[in-house]
């Protein structure tokens, strides 16, 4: 048995060869002295999301209120937990406030024109909220990795990308960045836990299983899309994801805390008296009802 200078003594060594690895191991550490190494119960998960949600629609009526422009953008590797934090946020709110943006690949006429300008359309108008479920940091992933691209091009998205953010915020829109942070071993556990559920199997594209297997080349792009693009004004928030329901309410934690708002004005709700049926009678119509299964 190694005592635990041993093994204190043997993860510093790691920690000097591979920091990357050293911080995970730091973060797992804490995560048990915590508690949090175990994951979220359903009940408490969900009595802190009904809270959350509550304050989300106060954001939301905030947001109609005052005019605001917020656009938030999820990355992150397959499996991360992209779709599944984007529904928690939107299940209790206003798809007319809280607009949801998952673009599909490029048409050829898309191709042609300058690489954002597909995504420009989308950017908040007043009174919005506008979330992008993967963002025009597609070129510095996924295009990237699979080729969809030259390095010239990624070079000058990576150069250019901030000024445009920049101007994005300058004009009133409040930006946040999400990268979801997932591991090896729980990307591998989502993904094939997909490959036998009937309810996820869409999830799964012959695009993700390439993907999967350049983890390395994913994670060097990673790093040259943090190194120039993580700015004072468009900075990126990481988020360990390995826990989805932990990392979901950690999200909406986060967001709230970084949109000033507050209870909106509002008259107080009273229902009116309904009419009186006067002549009317019900009909006899033979109204096609579905069978009742359930």
């Amino acid at each position: 048995m190694k005592s635990a200078k041993q093994k204190t003594a043997r993860n510093n060594r790691a920690a000097a060869d591979h920091p990357a690895k050293a911080e995970s191991r730091r973060a797992a550490d804490k995560s048990r002295e915590t508690g949090k190494d175990k994951p979220l119960a359903r009940k408490a998960y969900d009595k802190e999301l009904k809270a959350l949600h509550v304050e989300l629609v106060q954001l939301q009526e905030w947001t109609k209120h005052k005019g605001l422009k917020v656009c938030i953008l999820f990355e992150g590797r397959d499996g991360a937990g992209k779709g599944g934090t984007i529904k928690a946020i939107t299940e209790r709110v206003s798809p007319r406030v809280f607009r949801v943006v998952a673009l599909p690949a490029p048409t050829e006429r898309e191709k042609s024109q300058m690489y954002l300008q597909r995504y420009v359309p989308h950017l908040p108008a007043a009174g919005e909220i506008v979330i992008f479920d993967r963002s025009w940091y597609n070129r510095a992933g996924v295009e990237r990795v699979m080729g969809f691209c030259s390095e010239e091009q990624v070079k000058r998205f990576l150069s250019g990308v901030p000024l445009i953010e920049r101007a994005i915020v300058d004009s009133g829109v409040i930006l946040l960045k999400y990268w979801l942070e997932v591991s090896e071993k729980e990307q591998t556990r989502r993904l094939r836990d997909r490959i036998d559920d009937g309810r996820k199997i869409w999830k799964l594209s012959p695009m993700d299983l390439l993907s999967y297997s350049r983890w390395y080349d994913y994670s060097r792009a990673r790093d040259d899309m943090f190194k120039t693009t993580d700015n004072s004004w468009a900075p990126w928030f990481c988020v360990r994801s390995d826990d989805k329901k932990r990392a979901r309410l950690n999200i909406i934690k986060h967001i709230l805390g970084q949109i000033p708002y507050k209870a909106a004005p509002r008259e107080k709700i009273v229902l009116p008296k309904r009419q009186k049926p006067g002549k009317y009678k019900e009909t006899n119509y033979p109204f096609k009802f579905i069978p009742e299964v359930f």
